[in-house]
């Protein structure tokens, strides 16, 4: 019998850690997305005021960062359920907007079906391939500084009465292709070991799908004319 290396050993360790790393993240995503699912319906039930969302996006930026700290701890788990939870609720005005339109039910199906397919093609194709888009970091870091200023330009600019035009629309497209690259750059961080906390690469596809979503939705919305 060959005696194995302590190369190949260590090897064969990294590569049973990563495979089950990307079990824990993945089925802990499921989870997730089936319990911010059920948290929208509750809030398209409960029809809370617009400004929820708003208030639950700074809610967000809050509760990263005690995921951040205690992303480690026993603590981890309930607190990203509360995140997304939380994050899901948000949804509940936004999509009543929607169903409210004549063909909102299709606007909506049409983006759960895109971002779906559009996490699904991405997903399937770094984890057969294992391809590395570490390379990507620094373009997708700026990209979202881009879209940072973005959105406070069209917070003031109609301020002083410049018409924005379709430059939301023009953002959400650009937001889409970013979550395109996120997904490909978290992915492959995945799979190659970079990651090592499935808990907080859990949370980096979570804000993807959704930003994905919500701007596809936007997108959608717009192509319909409605």
């Amino acid at each position: 019998m060959r005696k194995v290396s302590t190369y190949e050993a260590t090897q064969q360790e990294s590569l049973l850690s990563t495979n089950k790393m990307i079990r824990n993240t993945y089925m802990l995503l499921a989870m997730t997305m089936a319990f911010s699912a059920v948290m929208a319906v509750v809030s398209m039930i409960v029809n809370p005021p617009p400004f929820t969302h708003l208030l639950t996006v700074i809610g967000s930026f809050v509760m990263l960062f005690i995921l951040n700290k205690k992303q480690n701890s026993a603590a981890a788990l309930p607190l990203v359920f509360a995140f997304t939870g939380m994050l899901g609720f948000g949804l509940g005005p936004i999509l009543n907007q929607y169903m409210g339109l004549s063909n909102g039910g299709e606007i909506v199906g049409t983006a759960l079906g895109m971002t779906a397919l559009t996490f699904f093609g991405l997903s399937a194709y770094v984890l057969t391939t294992r391809k590395d888009f570490s390379f990507m970091g620094g373009f997708l870091a700026a990209g979202m500084i881009v879209v940072v200023i973005a959105m406070l330009a069209l917070l003031v600019l109609p301020m002083f009465g410049v018409d924005t035009g379709l430059a939301p629309i023009a953002l959400s497209a650009v937001i889409v292709l970013l979550m395109a690259g996120f997904i490909l750059y978290d992915t492959s961080n995945i799979v190659n070991g970079h990651y090592t906390n499935y808990i907080m690469a859990t949370v980096s596809l979570y804000l993807n799908i959704y930003n994905l979503f919500i701007n596809l939705l936007m997108l959608t919305g717009f192509l319909s004319e409605d």
